[in-house]
């Protein structure tokens, strides 16, 4: 059963004010709240068992490694890969994503070409530029339309013996865009051998992950948008390719020899793990996984379905609110603008002041907003502790902001 009240009594910061007000916490999209068994494993890890990993005989090390392989574990059957050594502990998506790019140098040449989309966060555009600058490769951007939709006929036009990369988002965390990855991996398969990188930060929160029957090479999401700590992520990568291509950085761990005439690197999944990790941090990941599976990912789904149809259905009875991608399929986010006012960071100012969070701005996404000829947006995005009057809260606060600002 969907006990909503039994969920936000998992949630501490949920009973907090701000501003004298109850906390309406809809920032989800961009770091989402820990339950108090994450908090507890953090704290439980720090008191109890802290030591590095894997590099030790004492019972400390032993035990601590334990712990985060079997983290690991828990979130390869979470995304269903193969294997567990697939799964690559990183800080999150952004370091993901820069690694993905920077091993693939060796696989690019002059006039090679990559492919991204419109609705890409600066992550999945950045780093692919500077795989640009070093290799000569060009960079090809699918385009949407005024609802904020991917045009494939783009896409069908530009896959070619060229392509070597198609690096998308599955959910635009800017507008919530539900991007159709099958088919765009499938035409990819189908027309060419390039690498296929899917941005999973804005899904895996949300979504039940397959990466085997989804059939990309590449997979990367963060830990802090799914109830994990901030500072972790995962990369996942098919093993034949990432035995393949070369390590991201050099130092402790990942090495099997080392010596002033030359080194040998580790196997998966140490080749891409130098330094010390974020111990304490992934095993907290692996129990924000535990927490999502006690959920379960249907109730997850059909609450935050639920909320964004509601949401947008109590918004668009403002006059002059403007939705983007109001007519796409979306989840967890709805991104608007009011007639007349001119900076969204007003409307969040007084949102604010009411004890409401909201984001506001660019998001990282400023191709989307030149697209769209605005600076910015107030971003409402929900978690699955989210409730139906916490969005009534949000509407009246918008109302009342439109009131102070028109």
């Amino acid at each position: 059963m969907f006990d909503i009240q039994e969920i936000r009594s998992q949630f501490s910061i949920l009973d907090r004010e701000v501003n004298g007000k109850p906390l309406v916490y809809l920032d989800n999209a961009a770091t989402s709240q820990k339950p108090n068994s994450v908090l507890e494993v953090c704290h439980a890890y720090y008191t109890e068992l802290n030591a590095n990993v894997h590099r030790g005989i004492h019972t400390l090390s032993q035990l601590a490694t334990e712990e985060m392989e079997l983290s690991r574990r828990k979130i390869q059957k979470f995304i269903n890969a193969e294997h567990d050594f697939e799964v690559i502990f990183t800080k999150g998506t952004t370091e993901g994503l820069n690694l993905i790019a920077y091993i693939l140098t060796q696989k690019l040449q002059k006039d090679d070409e990559i492919i991204i989309s419109y609705l890409e966060h600066h992550s999945n555009i950045v780093p692919w530029q500077m795989l640009c600058e070093r290799t000569g490769a060009k960079l090809r951007v699918i385009p949407i339309d005024e609802n904020g939709i991917l045009q494939m006929d783009y896409f069908d036009q530009f896959l070619s013996e060229k392509t070597k990369v198609v690096s998308v988002n599955q959910v635009s965390n800017a507008l919530g865009i539900v991007n159709p990855v099958e088919e765009i991996i499938a035409k990819t398969r189908k027309n060419t051998d390039a690498y296929v990188v899917i941005d999973g930060a804005q899904s895996a929160p949300h979504f039940n992950i397959d990466v085997q029957k989804m059939d990309c090479d590449f997979f990367v999401f963060s830990g802090h948008k799914m109830y994990a700590p901030m500072g972790t992520g995962i990369l996942y990568g098919k093993r034949e390719i990432l035995e393949a291509l070369p390590p991201f950085h050099g130092g402790g761990e990942m090495i099997a020899t080392c010596s002033f005439e030359g080194t040998t690197y580790a196997g998966l999944p140490f080749k891409y793990e130098a330094g010390t990790p974020n111990v304490g941090g992934n095993i907290a990941l692996g129990a924000a996984v535990d927490f999502m599976n006690r959920v379960g990912h249907t109730h997850i789904q059909n609450h935050e379905n639920a909320l964004l149809e509601y949401a947008q259905r109590q918004l668009l009875e403002i006059e002059g609110i403007k939705i983007y991608g109001e007519k796409a399929r979306r989840t967890g986010v709805v991104s608007f603008n009011l007639e007349g006012v001119g900076i969204a960071s007003d409307v969040g100012m007084i949102l604010d002041k009411m004890g409401i969070a909201v984001r506001t701005g660019h998001h990282c996404t400023q191709p989307i907003m030149n697209f769209f000829n605005i600076a910015g947006t107030v971003r409402a995005s929900f978690a699955v502790y989210n409730t139906f009057e916490e969005i009534d809260a949000l509407v009246e606060g918008v109302r009342k902001a439109q009131r102070m600002l028109s």
